[in-house]
């Protein structure tokens, strides 16, 4: 599903060249479920941007559900995102103008899915906000909003799901409930799943953890108990 080899990036900044990921080897089979941890700093939340095609690498190659994204140009990547890939980000990154209902149609709509509002309103109800799929983002929680973003990552029916923290704005009841969910819905529909997290809650509930330290791959632990 999803593979990595001798992945690297580098940036330039004012003292030089700075190493974010050095050579990274890596590769995640269809439908498990992998969370990439380290301090803050260590390059998970890059690594995660790679491998979902957002970033260009400095070197090395990712093959993503067969395609080496490292070989396309943003237009070809943004094409294979749009078929492949779902998100879900700390932040939530809901558009501010649309209504609950509306974020979660876009994707399908950018696909022109004649189901689109059918299948948003399917998901809305699944994350139990049917009787806010009319309400903008202001007017819903941080929890309520980690919902529908969740919602519109599953209605584009991904094959593989990127998380970046996506309970790191909530308080513990509520990022508790949104592991629950995440796992339900990921379960339900057979995708594979990477998230980035600080949260042992939410490692514990993968497959396989993976630790990156200072940009370097530095240990690999396969199914993980929930208790880690």
């Amino acid at each position: 599903m999803l593979k990595t080899i001798n992945l690297s990036k580098r940036v330039e900044t004012t003292e030089g060249m700075l190493t974010i990921l050095d050579s990274i080897t890596l590769e995640i089979e269809a439908q498990e479920s992998v969370a990439v941890t380290g301090a803050s700093g260590s390059g998970k939340s890059t690594l995660l941007g790679l491998m979902a095609g957002l970033d260009e690498a400095s070197e090395g190659s990712i093959f993503l559900d067969g395609n080496e994204i490292t070989a396309m140009d943003e237009e070809q990547r943004a094409a294979v995102r749009a078929q492949t890939v779902g998100f879900v980000f700390q932040s939530f990154q809901l558009l501010p103008g649309l209504t609950a209902l509306e974020n979660v149609m876009l994707p399908a709509e950018l696909k022109n899915s004649p189901d689109a509002k059918a299948q948003a309103m399917k998901f809305l109800e699944e994350v139990g906000l049917k009787h806010r799929v009319q309400h903008y983002p202001s007017q819903l929680s941080g929890g309520e909003q980690q919902r529908v973003a969740i919602a519109r990552a599953f209605a584009s029916k991904p094959r593989i799901l990127f998380a970046d923290e996506p309970t790191g704005n909530l308080d513990s009841k509520t990022g508790e409930q949104i592991i629950d969910l995440i796992f339900k819905l990921n379960q339900e529909q057979g995708s594979t799943l990477i998230l980035v997290t600080h949260d042992q809650r939410l490692a514990g509930r993968c497959n396989r953890v993976i630790q990156i330290s200072d940009g370097a791959l530095v240990s690999e632990i396969k199914e993980v108990p929930e208790t880690i």
